[in-house]
This record gives C-alpha cells, sequence and structure tokens, in this order.
C-alpha cells in the first residue's frame, strides 16, 4: 500500500468529518460553505496547498473511486462530492450528529 493511501485512510479512520479539496474549486467553497453553516467540526485537506496532494488525491481515487474533489467522508464512509451532500441537506445533521461533528 502506497504511503499517500495510508495517510489518505489514517485522517479518514481519525476523524468524523473529513474533506479533500482543493482551494480554488468552487465546488468545494459551496460543501465548505455548507458544512460550516452547519457549525460543523471537520478536518480539510487542501490537496494544492500540500506537498503530496497529487499522491492523495490518486490514492483516494483508489480508496473511493472518484477522483473529483470535494471528496467527503462523514463517519468513515465516502458521501462522495458536493453535488451528494447538496441533495442529503435533509439528512445532514442527523449524519453530521451520527459523526461527533456538532
Amino acid at each position: 500500500m502506497s504511503a499517500a493511501k495510508i495517510k489518505a485512510q489514517q485522517i479518514i479512520n481519525e476523524n468524523g468529518v473529513v474533506v479533500f479539496s482543493k482551494s480554488y474549486c468552487p465546488y468545494c467553497r459551496a460543501t465548505k460553505s455548507l458544512l460550516n453553516d452547519k457549525h460543523a467540526n471537520y478536518f480539510l485537506m487542501e490537496l494544492d496547498q500540500v506537498d503530496d496532494g497529487a499522491a492523495l488525491q490518486d490514492a483516494l481515487e483508489e480508496i473511493t473511486g472518484q477522483r473529483s474533489v470535494p471528496n467527503i467522508f462523514i463517519a468513515q464512509k465516502h458521501i462522495g462530492g458536493n453535488s451528494d451532500i447538496q441533495a442529503r441537506k435533509g439528512e445532514l445533521d442527523g449524519l453530521l450528529k451520527s459523526a461527533g461533528a456538532i
């Protein structure tokens, strides 16, 4: 297993809510805005601002089958991207509570 895949999996395992993002991405901004509006506590990894960001993105594709960002996990379950989390707004409070994020 690659170092990036181990690191990505460790981040997912250790945090109730994780958003793998890129700072310039409008879909990522929409996800972060939604989570901020909910006052959610989440781990944010800006892949364009870390040295191993490209490797982490490759590892996330291996783990989830999704290459795009944002790549969102709640309670160690892959939620998907921005459109997925926006579509689940109605159940988001419950998901965030179950993850200990609010």
